[in-house]
């Protein structure tokens, strides 16, 4: 999901109505914030929550055609609110379908992961005449920005990007009910209760559809995962950005994992996870059940960052011990026109063992705050 810079930005980086049972208060910024369990429902929450600073709709996987070819797929869109409710009444007199404090950021990629190429997009636009929009009608969500667009009904999501030289269109069926993170959807992402952000997953969704790159489709078959959270807090001050992933098994069990990175290089305390076991069932992870080890870096030729490019990931509790790499070196995001981040967004793939049987599988990494740190507002 660019999810906690969408908290970096501010600019771009989120929210009129929490989902049912939130835990709300306001911010010094006049937004509502998350202190408590969210208490998510559904369908509902896959809908927008506009009235928070920051939203986003997130989703990665790894798909292959019919003779093996494969791919990872990056499909993110922002929404970002520039100003809290009551600046939007007075603006707002007389309406006026030109304006909006809502603005929508587009993100897309592909691995192209055979061929060893990587592509990308970026497009903002405000949501105003119609260019971009988040909305919920009869249990449907609709969401659109730039030549990405988003439906999820009741039984399937529908994923359509174009534009980059590139093109994805899949359908995708969840295996696996929506994970709360956190405490009920609470993630805590600091030291204090408003530094936080509801966030949900859908760890495991099957995937078909096709991938258009160089002028040919291919038709295609694999999994995905789907992130979506929003906040309206900022983010803590000393932490320089965050390493991201989110792992799928062969074992039919997930992975994810946030680490907040220090100024002194250590991990904040707020850093968690959630293991998503085959049935189901879920865990949450404090930051000392983990263990992180880099391998090794990467050097980019575009922006000069250095990034971590391998890890070993133990998890106390759980007798899990994995070696994640990247699939491709270079996935770095440039990303000027939208929210002018640069960041590693990318394919890993992963052995190890659980409980001692050696497992394998493939998942995305996001990290943030290596280019430039993110000491500033969320």
């Amino acid at each position: 999901m660019l999810r906690q810079r969408l908290w970096v930005l501010m600019v771009c980086a989120g929210l009129v109505f929490g989902p049912p049972g939130s835990a709300r208060g306001e911010t010094a910024a006049g937004f509502p914030a998350v202190k408590g369990p969210c208490s998510m429902v559904f369908p509902e929450d896959h809908g927008p929550h506009p009235a928070y600073r920051t939203e986003w709709w997130y989703y990665t996987g790894h798909v292959a055609s019919a003779d093996g070819r494969r791919f990872g797929y990056q499909w993110t869109v922002f929404r970002h609110r520039t100003a809290p409710g009551e600046v939007r009444a007075a603006w707002d007199v007389p309406p006026s379908a030109w304006r909006s404090h809502q603005v929508f950021l587009a993100h897309r990629a592909v691995s192209d992961l055979d061929r060893g190429r990587f592509v990308y997009a970026e497009r903002i636009l405000r949501g105003a005449l119609g260019m971009a929009g988040a909305r919920q009608i009869d249990g449907r969500t609709t969401v659109e920005a730039a030549g990405s667009s988003l439906t999820i009904g009741p039984r399937k999501h529908r994923l359509k990007g174009e534009g980059g030289g590139f093109a994805v269109d899949l359908a995708l069926i969840p295996a696996k009910r929506p994970i709360l993170h956190g405490r009920n959807g609470y993630s805590r992402k600091g030291s204090t209760p408003e530094r936080a952000s509801c966030y949900y997953s859908l760890t495991r969704l099957t995937t078909e559809g096709t991938l258009t790159i160089g002028g040919v489709t291919h038709r295609v078959r694999g999994l995905s995962w789907m992130d979506q959270e929003y906040s309206s807090a900022a983010l803590e001050p000393g932490l320089r950005g965050w390493d991201w992933f989110g792992l799928q098994l062969s074992d039919q069990t997930e992975l994810m994992i946030y680490l907040l990175r220090q100024a002194d290089g250590g991990f904040s305390a707020a850093s968690s996870g959630t293991f998503v076991a085959a049935s189901g069932d879920h865990r949450h992870l404090r930051a000392q059940d983990m263990a992180v080890e880099i391998l090794d870096d990467w050097k980019s030729p575009h922006s000069g960052a250095t990034y971590p490019a391998g890890w070993r990931i133990r998890v106390d509790g759980l007798d899990l011990d994995l070696r994640v790499h990247p699939s491709l070196a270079d996935q770095e995001l440039q990303t000027p026109r939208s929210t002018g981040i640069t960041y590693w967004e990318g394919s890993v793939s992963i052995r190890g063992t659980a409980a001692g049987r050696t497992v394998d599988g493939s998942g995305y990494a996001e990290l943030t705050g290596y280019a430039r740190p993110f000491d500033g507002p969320l």
